[in-house]
C-alpha cells in the first residue's frame, strides 16, 4: 500500500504509519520510452490503447496531495524529463460515495487513519479543477484565469498531454484511504452498472460538479484515457480500519472489472474508436491473492501492477529488520513470525503466485505475465535505534520507526532526498545477495528500498519472467534529479527484441553469495585459444552457457542476461571470465 493520506486543501499531506502489517502491499504504488519502444505498437500509441506488453512499460502514480507542501506541480513533470519517458500516469485517488455508491467530487479532508470513517465523503477538488495555477508554474507557462471551464491539476494535464501526445493519464479510485466501499458498490449488477457509468461520466466524459466557479458538462473530457481500480482488498481485513469486505468479493471484483471494461470500450466507440485503458493495483501478499480470481482478470485488464513493496516497515514493532521489498527471501526473512500461514513475503514469491499459481494457499494462478507490472517504490522505509550486529543493521532488533522527516512527516518513511547521502554512499550502502535487495545504514538508523543494484536486479527479474514493465509509487518522493526514476527507465529500457528460449523463473540454483574474498588475479590455466567465441553484441539475449568474445577475453554467460557487458558486471556477475584470448 502507498504511504499516503488526503488532506484538504492548503493543508500538508503527510503519509500514514501502517499498523502491524496494514493491508501487506496496499496502494499502488509506481517511466520510460515512448510508446513505440515501451510494448505499445504504433496503432495503439495513436489510439491510446495498452496491449499486452513485453517488458518496457513505464507507469507512474502522481498523488493528489503533491501540491500543498511540497510544491511538486505536474511543470517539474516536463522539466524533469519525466512526462516524457513515461507512457502512463496514474493520478491518485477518487473516492467512492458512502450513501450513493458512485464516483463524486469534494472539497472534504480525510480523518485520522485510526479513524474507521477516515474517508467517507472526503476528496479534493480543490486541487482537482480550482486550484489556480501562475504562469511560472503552469506547464504551458500561461497562468490560469477566472473564466477558465477548469484549473487546478486537471488542467495541468491537458497542458502535459499536449506536450507529450504519447502520455496517457488514468484516474486511480481507491488506495488505502478511499477503498472502504468497494465491496457494497461491487455486490450487485445493478450497484456495479451504477458506479461504473458514474465513474465513466464523471472522469472521461468529463462531468465535473460546478464548484468555486469552475467544471461543468464536459469541462474535464480529453483528461483521462482510462481508469485504474486501486481496491484494497477484496474479501480481506486487513485493509483500512472500517474497511467493508465479504466472501462474494472474490467473484464481485471480476464482474466489477467486467463492467469496467464493457462501459469503456461502449463510450470508446461512441466516440472516435478509442481504445480507453483498465488497470488495476493488485496486492503481492498471498493472504490477499487468494480473494482475486487471479485466472480471470486478465481478460479485463490491459495491466495488473503488482505492489511488490510494503513487505516489512515499522509496524513490525521492534524488528527484526528486514528489506521492504525483497526480490527473493533470505535466511533472515521474519515473515514467517509476524505473518504465518503464507510463504515469505517475496517478489519472486508474489509473481509465482500471479501467473503459475500456489494450490496450497488457493491460489489459482493464470494471470499473463505480459500484463503484469512489478512496483518500484520512491521512498524508504526505517526503523531507529538498531544496533549494527553483524552485518550492519539487518536483522536486528529496533526501537521504532525511523525519524520523521520534513517532506515524508512520517515516523519510519523517508524519501530518497530527504536521506542526506546515506543511499548510494558506499559508506552506508550495502547488498543482501539472497534477497538481491540493498539496504542502508548509518548512527543507528536502518532503511530499506532502492538503490540502482536494487533496480537493476528487479529489472533483470522481470525481463526473465516475460513481464510487461515498470509501475512506480510516486513520483512525489523523487529528487530533483529523478534519480531513481531515471536509472528504473535505463534498467526496464524498451522491450526486449527477443526473449529466452526457455527464461528461467528462478535465479540460478548456485549463484554465488557473496564477492568472493580474492577475485582471481590471473586467468585460467588452460585458456581458450583465440578470441574463437562470436563477439559481445549490446542488445542481444544471451542464455547459460553461451560464450561470447570482448575486450581480449573469452566470457560465458551464467544465466539469462541481456545488455550487460563482459567485464563490468564483477566476478560474482552474470558473466565468467575465460581468460584472454
Amino acid at each position: 500500500m502507498h504511504p499516503r493520506e488526503p488532506r484538504t486543501p492548503r493543508a500538508v499531506p503527510r503519509p500514514v504509519r501502517r499498523p502491524l502489517l496494514a493491508a501487506l502491499l496496499g496502494s499502488t504504488l509506481v517511466a520510460g520510452a515512448l510508446a513505440a519502444t515501451a510494448g505499445l505498437g504504433s496503432a495503439q500509441a495513436a489510439d491510446g490503447a495498452a496491449a499486452a506488453s513485453n517488458g518496457g512499460v513505464k507507469i507512474a502514480y502522481y498523488d493528489q496531495w503533491s501540491v500543498y507542501g511540497n510544491a511538486f506541480y505536474p511543470k517539474q513533470l516536463d522539466e524533469r524529463g519525466i512526462a516524457a519517458k513515461l507512457d502512463v500516469i496514474n493520478y491518485s485517488f477518487g473516492n467512492i460515495h458512502p450513501t450513493d455508491l458512485t464516483c463524486f467530487e469534494a472539497n472534504k479532508a480525510a480523518g485520522d487513519d485510526n479513524n474507521p470513517n477516515a474517508g467517507d465523503g472526503a476528496g479534493d477538488s480543490y486541487a482537482d479543477y480550482q486550484k489556480s495555477f501562475s504562469a511560472a508554474d503552469s506547464v504551458d507557462g500561461v497562468a490560469d484565469t477566472w473564466n477558465q471551464p477548469i484549473v487546478g491539476v486537471f488542467n495541468q494535464f491537458k497542458e502535459l498531454k499536449a506536450k507529450y501526445p504519447q502520455l496517457k493519464i488514468n484516474i486511480s479510485l481507491g488506495g488505502w484511504t478511499y477503498s472502504k466501499y468497494f465491496s457494497d458498490a461491487a455486490k450487485t449488477d445493478a450497484s456495479r452498472k451504477k458506479l461504473v457509468s458514474s465513474c465513466v461520466k464523471q472522469y472521461i466524459q468529463g462531468d465535473l460538479p460546478v464548484d468555486g466557479g469552475f467544471g461543468g458538462p464536459g469541462t474535464a473530457a480529453g483528461v483521462f484515457d482510462g481508469i485504474d481500480i486501486d481496491w484494497e482488498y477484496p474479501g480481506s481485513a486487513d485493509g483500512h480500519l472500517g474497511n467493508h469486505y465479504a466472501a462474494e468479493d472474490k467473484q464481485n471484483f471480476t464482474l466489477l472489472l467486467a463492467e469496467f471494461r464493457k462501459q469503456l470500450d461502449e463510450y470508446g466507440a461512441a466516440h472516435g474508436g478509442k481504445k480507453y485503458l483498465l488497470t488495476a493495483a493488485l496486492p503481492a501478499g498471498q493472504d490477499k491473492i487468494k480473494n482475486i480470481e487471479t485466472d480471470k482478470i486478465g481478460a479485463y485488464l490491459d495491466y495488473a501492477n503488482i505492489m511488490t513493496y510494503d513487505m516489512h516497515g515499522a509496524w513490525d514493532g521492534d524488528g527484526p529488520t528486514y528489506h521492504q521489498s525483497p526480490l527473493h527471501s533470505g535466511s533472515d526473512d521474519p515473515t514467517d513470525v509476524v505473518k504465518p500461514g503464507t510463504e515469505k513475503y517475496s517478489i519472486d514469491n508474489a509473481i509465482d503466485s500471479w501467473i503459475d499459481g500456489k494450490p496450497a494457499y488457493g491460489i489459482a494462478g493464470g494471470f499473463p505475465a505480459n500484463k503484469l507490472t512489478l512496483g518500484y517504490e520512491f521512498y524508504y522505509r526505517g526503523w531507529k535505534g538498531v544496533p549494527a550486529g553483524t552485518a550492519n543493521g539487518l536483522a536486528q532488533p529496533a526501537t521504532g520507526g525511523s525519524g520523521a522527516r520534513p517532506l515524508s512527516q512520517a515516523a519510519g518513511i523517508a524519501y530518497y532526498k530527504e536521506l542526506g547521502g546515506i543511499v548510494d554512499n558506499p559508506a552506508t550502502t550495502f547488498w543482501d545477495d539472497q534477497a538481491k535487495s540493498a539496504y542502508f545504514y548509518k548512527d543507528g538508523e536502518f532503511f530499506t528500498g532502492l538503490d540502482q543494484r536494487t533496480i537493476k536486479a528487479r529489472a533483470d527479474y522481470a525481463h526473465q519472467r516475460g513481464l510487461a514493465g515498470a509501475m512506480m509509487y510516486s513520483l512525489l518522493g523523487l529528487d530533483a534529479k529523478a534519480t531513481l526514476f531515471n536509472q528504473i527507465v535505463d534498467a526496464v529500457g524498451s522491450s526486449p527484441t527477443t526473449q529466452p528460449t526457455t527464461p528461467p523463473t528462478t535465479p540460478p540454483t548456485t549463484p554465488p553469495t557473496t564477492p568472493p574474498t580474492t577475485p582471481p588475479t590471473t586467468p585460467p590455466t588452460t585458456p581458450p585459444t583465440g578470441c574463437a567465441a562470436p563477439a559481445y553484441t549490446a542488445g542481444t539475449v544471451y542464455n547459460a552457457g553461451q560464450s561470447v568474445s570482448h575486450k581480449g577475453h573469452n566470457w560465458k554467460a551464467k544465466w539469462w542476461t541481456q545488455n550487460e557487458e563482459p567485464g563490468t558486471t564483477g566476478d560474482w556477475g552474470v558473466w565468467q571470465d575465460l581468460g584472454a584470448c
